[in-house]
């Protein structure tokens, strides 16, 4: 299966969400100058399910805001409309994962984390939008779950048996990597590229044409992810750690002790979160 034909399956996904309606509609409000998160607000929870799944994400620990958001306008002004939209966006991706890989969920919900508090550290504009990159950093192995599944099957137990990285199986098998793939369906979704290049290039930061410093930041949160433990990231090995992109955000051993002891603190609160969701489900 050649990259033609991968990218043809993508814009005829069936089991995944296209661009829910009423993004383009935001879309077209947010264009407006004078519009008002209150405004934007009001279209989204109009929606009361979108809106009850939404402010359930935005409250969630990767976030770890210390007071609790009850209103999407209140979401809106507090981490801008790049990472609502996304979260509107992929919040039907997250019920799919929830359902059927819950530990891909945690590894995402555990890279966004470390995204965070690295971005905040290295006072990155926006660090929730890093978190957002993070948490959607895998996407491609959703879409892979999904639209290819006896695919998905064989790459994953081939990376097992015979103690390979899933993206250079998936490079043999399909001619693409899960990266790429998260980036096509990224931009067919029209998010902005600061959160379409982390995804495409979280294997290979250098490599992107902008925001290389997310790319690094969403690499080494990747990394360290696995590296802890936390959730599963489809096979059992840690992902090498690209020179140029350590070279890039840089960290003292100091720093990285902060970031270490931050980061427990998170995944324990983390753990509680994904363990309602089992329950619930």
């Amino acid at each position: 299966m050649d990259k033609a034909e991968i990218k043809k399956r993508l814009n005829d996904i069936q089991s995944l969400p296209t661009l829910p309606p009423i993004v383009s509609k935001l879309n077209e409000m947010v264009a407006d100058e004078e519009i008002t998160a209150v405004k934007l607000g009001k279209v989204i929870e109009k929606d009361q399910v979108l809106t009850s799944k939404l402010l359930k994400m935005v409250n969630s620990s990767f976030f770890g805001f210390p007071q609790r958001i009850s209103t999407v306008s209140n979401a809106i002004v507090l981490l801008g409309f790049n990472v609502i939209k996304t979260l509107i966006v992929t919040s039907s991706i997250f019920e799919v994962m929830q359902a059927s890989d819950v530990g891909l969920f945690e590894h995402s919900l555990g890279c966004a984390a470390a995204c965070g508090i690295i971005a905040k550290r290295r006072q990155i504009k926006n660090p929730e939008e890093v978190s957002t990159a993070g948490l959607i950093h895998d996407l491609g192995k959703i879409v892979l779950r999904s639209e290819l599944p006896e695919e998905y099957e064989a790459i994953v137990t081939e990376a097992r048996e015979k103690g390979r990285y899933m993206r250079e199986v998936e490079k043999e098998r399909i001619g693409i990597g899960h990266g790429e793939i998260g980036g096509m369906l990224a931009r067919q979704w029209n998010l902005p590229e600061r959160l379409v290049f982390p995804i495409e290039y979280h294997h290979k930061p250098e490599q992107a044409p902008d925001f290389k410093e997310i790319a690094a930041i969403v690499h080494f949160s990747d990394i360290l992810i696995r590296a802890v433990g936390f959730g599963n990231g489809g096979d059992p090995w840690v992902p090498a750690l690209d020179h140029n992109a350590w070279e890039r955000i840089k960290l003292t051993k100091s720093q990285m002790k902060e970031i270490i002891a931050e980061l427990d603190e998170k995944l324990l609160e983390l753990q509680d979160f994904t363990l309602e969701i089992k329950v619930e489900g």
